[in-house]
């Protein structure tokens, strides 16, 4: 099993991802547990599972809920507390375990949110009493847990203190550092790139408006890619290149690793 700690991920009990970026969040208390009865609500969405809108999976402890919302959000919840969500509100959306590994939130046949994990054939969700949320291939090694975005951070989206942009390759990552930097660092130990920026519990978001910015607790900018691209998203590139892209198009880069 994965854990927070063991991941270098404590959490941070006030986190409310989604509220952050503008998604409404909702109490679980009147969800339904996908087909099973509420004395015996699994912890686990299997290969091929999928949770429609009110359906969710809890915590073994029974301290944490992930529920498909009505509102088209999948939110981790504490209690009455935001944790994790993947920040999508189309009505009537599905979150759907595929048997090739991904994770995807689907509107009809849309997928508006993945975890970007295919090439797991059977990989699992676990949803953990230490309040992670983990994918696991069908050897059980953790393949993605909820402080992890792979390759692409879509609009809108932040990054909390201690969540981190992976390469697909997984050799390069972007993370939001404690003391308020956000770096890029190849192999999990060497810096090559960073905003250089020192405010504790700041944290950076890629704005709806095509900027990315990094902001201070108090939520003042402290440094920002300076561009305006309405959609834009940011990628963490297996060349070590971190980029803002718009459609096709590139508009911001640092320079490959």
């Amino acid at each position: 099993m994965i854990s927070i700690k063991s991941a270098g991920t404590r959490l941070l009990a006030t986190l409310a991802v989604g509220a952050a970026a503008g998604a409404t969040l909702l109490v679980p208390s009147t969800a339904q547990a996908a087909g099973t009865a509420t004395a015996a609500v699994p912890a686990v969405l299997k290969s091929g599972e999928y949770l429609k809108p009110g359906q969710y999976r809890r915590s073994s402890n029974g301290m944490y809920t992930l529920i498909m919302q009505t509102d088209g959000n999948a939110v981790l919840y504490k209690g009455r507390t935001a944790l994790w969500a993947t920040v999508t509100n189309r009505k009537a959306s599905s979150l759907i375990m595929k048997r090739d590994g991904n994770l995807v939130v689907v509107s009809g046949r849309t997928t508006i949110w993945a975890s970007n994990t295919a090439g797991n054939t059977g990989a699992f969700l676990a949803v953990q009493d230490d309040s992670n949320l983990v994918i696991y291939n069908s050897r059980k090694k953790p393949v993605w847990y909820r402080h992890m975005v792979i390759g692409t951070l879509g609009s809108g989206r932040a990054l909390q203190v201690y969540d981190m942009l992976f390469s697909t390759s997984r050799v390069f990552r972007l993370q939001m550092q404690t003391d308020g930097n956000l770096v890029m660092v190849k192999n999990g130990k060497t810096p090559v790139w960073s905003t250089r920026t020192v405010s504790k519990g700041a944290f950076a978001v890629m704005q709806t408006d095509g900027n990315l910015v990094v902001y201070s607790a108090a939520k003042r900018p402290l440094w920002s890619s300076k561009t305006v691209r309405k959609g834009a998203v940011l990628q963490m590139r297996n060349d070590g290149r971190l980029v803002i892209v718009y459609g096709r198009t590139a508009i911001w880069s640092t320079s490959a690793h």
